[in-house]
């Protein structure tokens, strides 16, 4: 009987063809097998002189059992499994097989592990495979990764042979030499190839070229590969079928395992500010969320965005706010922290540079107002935004970083064109965040005709353009100060036109009353309405009195002689009543 296969795992199919090739070149021997090797599931049936030849714990199992005929040892502890086993026990029957770079480490581990060195035979395993692995400096970049890759399963024996070490430092050399020199294109192909690592010989890498001086955006391009392929569904996939896959297949073992990754990425990132896209980091900083990763690990990269938010776009800040679908609002608050990081590093900035932030503000101020402004314009169709967050995030910005409000204006006015059951005072809370002083004459020109805003901006509006027609040549800085002058003026004339509304109802109430008359009611009714018309029309009296804004004297009246038979000249009033 040259093998006996026991079949009860998923891996059956792969041993038995390894069994059978065995069977082949140890039936070519005329001697039958004296003893059954086990590994794993798989039996081995060889001749104890042919491995005793050439292994030195075999040999020692042997020789030291206090069995009288040892027919049966097991070695399922041999580093590569049973597909390795066949290739050591060929090497011991003399039969040729092939080194490669994806069985050699294993194959330097297993003659390791059976003591197959030169003090038992002459060019034994250990040596074959040393020759092998030496000449591995001399393969190209993939070769090695490969060898470095059939390590992972491997530990700790590859680590304690210095293999991993050993592969690690000639992988690093040829990354850091192709990096600066590149032999082929693209340039940056070497980044794909360190994808099929796993993280911690990924981290040793890259903590090596670190050491080794390479360039930063070298380094990130590496970490960008590397996170875009390992983390593909949730730092790539935006679309929302990379969230439903990740559900449907994971665990809360598969989440941590994506947790610990992403950590670990963060913890490698270079320090420098544009060393990576915020595009990246927002990406980064949403897979954290989702994931519940640590709060040091989310910090460190809203810390990140911060420091180059005047680089990002809209579309980085949506991909924090929305879920994977884009169907609601998914975290406003890191945007928050953000936002109010930037502006913490530009107050320092302005201090150190003895300049006032509330007076000016830098070129890339201006450019996060801008996409500040444009990203409320997103978030504010949403239902579900309350005033206060949107409120909260437009105030973050200094009202100086804002030449015109036309981009806040719009975002101002999409969010109550979303939200159309808002009452006046809700309306002003949301229109509180501009000035309209400072809107365009277009966007002044859309306000005033804008029925979804209160109706003290449409005056700030209004009034601001007449003013401008008032000053004809004088320059925008005179006018708007001028203009600034004027608010409490306008704060007036609001209140005027509330009391003019108010003039108004009474002067219907009235009309009402006098139609009621000339219907001519009955004698009764006729009594007691007679009894009521003083007290009517006093209180109306009363009313016009107080709403008459020249009861205290006017300019115009205030020379008139009461005794003189010339006609009083007209009063001019400000508002008419008819």
């Amino acid at each position: 009987m040259a093998s006996n296969f026991v079949k009860n795992n998923k891996n059956t199919g792969r041993i038995s063809t390894t069994m059978e090739r065995t069977g082949q070149w140890v039936f070519s021997q005329e001697i039958p097998t004296d003893i059954i090797v086990e590994v794993g599931e798989a039996n081995f049936s060889l001749h104890k002189f042919m491995l005793v030849e050439k292994s030195g714990y075999i040999r020692r199992m042997i020789m030291e059992t206090d069995e009288p005929d040892l027919s049966r040892i097991n070695l399922s502890d041999i580093p590569g499994g049973p597909e390795i086993f066949e290739k050591a026990a060929r090497f011991c029957y003399s039969v040729n097989f092939e080194i490669t770079v994806h069985n050699a480490a294993a194959l330097r581990c297993a003659a390791e592990y059976l003591e197959m060195s030169e003090q038992y035979y002459e060019g034994n395993l250990i040596g074959r495979t040393e020759d092998f692995l030496s000449h591995v400096v001399s393969m190209g970049l993939p070769s090695v990764v490969a060898v470095l890759k059939s390590c992972e399963n491997l530990l700790p024996m590859a680590e304690q042979l210095q293999i991993v070490k050993r592969c690690v430092d000639v992988t690093t050399s040829k990354v850091h030499n192709e990096a600066n020199f590149p032999s082929r294109s693209p340039a940056n192909w070497w980044t794909e190839e360190l994808t099929i690592l796993d993280l911690n010989s990924f981290k040793r890498i890259i903590c090596s070229l670190k050491a080794r001086g390479t360039k930063t955006h070298l380094i990130s391009s590496a970490l960008i590969t590397y996170a875009d392929k390992a983390l593909r569904d949730l730092v790539r996939d935006h679309s929302g079928t990379g969230i439903t896959m990740l559900s449907d297949a994971s665990n809360s073992e598969v989440r941590n395992q994506q947790k610990n990754l992403l950590e670990s990425i963060t913890s490698l990132l270079p320090p420098e500010k544009s060393a990576l896209p915020v595009n990246f980091l927002c990406c980064l900083l949403r897979s954290a969320i989702y994931l519940n990763a640590t709060t040091n690990c989310k910090n460190e990269l809203e810390k990140r965005i911060s420091n180059n938010l005047e680089n990002a776009t809209v579309d980085d800040l949506l991909i924090l706010s929305f879920t994977y679908d884009g169907e609601k609002i998914f975290d406003l608050e890191s945007v928050r922290r953000i936002i109010t990081g930037f502006v913490e590093i530009e107050k320092s900035v302005s201090v150190f540079n003895v300049t006032n932030l509330e007076e000016t503000c830098s070129a890339a101020m201006e450019r996060v107002a801008k996409t500040i402004d444009a990203f409320l314009g997103e978030i504010g169709m949403y239902a579900e935004l309350s005033i206060s967050k949107f409120n909260g995030i437009a105030n973050l910005v200094p009202r100086i970083a804002r030449k015109i409000d036309d981009d806040l204006y719009r975002a101002v006015d999409i969010y109550l064109k979303a939200h159309p059951n808002l009452d006046e005072i809700e309306r002003e809370k949301v229109c509180s965040v501009m000035d309209p002083l400072k809107l365009s004459h277009n966007a002044r020109l859309h306000a005033s005709q804008n029925k979804r805003l209160p109706v003290q901006i449409v005056l700030h509006a209004l009034y601001y353009d007449q003013l401008k027609l008032r000053s004809g040549t004088v320059e925008d800085r005179s006018i708007k100060n001028d203009a600034v002058s004027t608010r409490i003026q306008l704060e007036a004339d609001v209140s005027l036109m509330k009391e003019n509304e108010t003039l108004r109802s009474e002067l219907m109430k009235m009309k009402m009353y006098i139609s009621d008359i000339q219907k001519g009611p009955g004698p009764s009714s006729t009594s007691k309405t007679g009894q009521k018309k003083p007290k009517f029309f006093s209180s109306m009296s009363k009313t016009f009195g107080k709403l008459n804004p020249f009861r205290h004297g006017s300019k115009d009246t205030l020379n008139i002689d009461d005794g003189s038979d010339e006609a009083p000249k007209p009063r001019r009033r400000r508002f008419s009543i008819s």
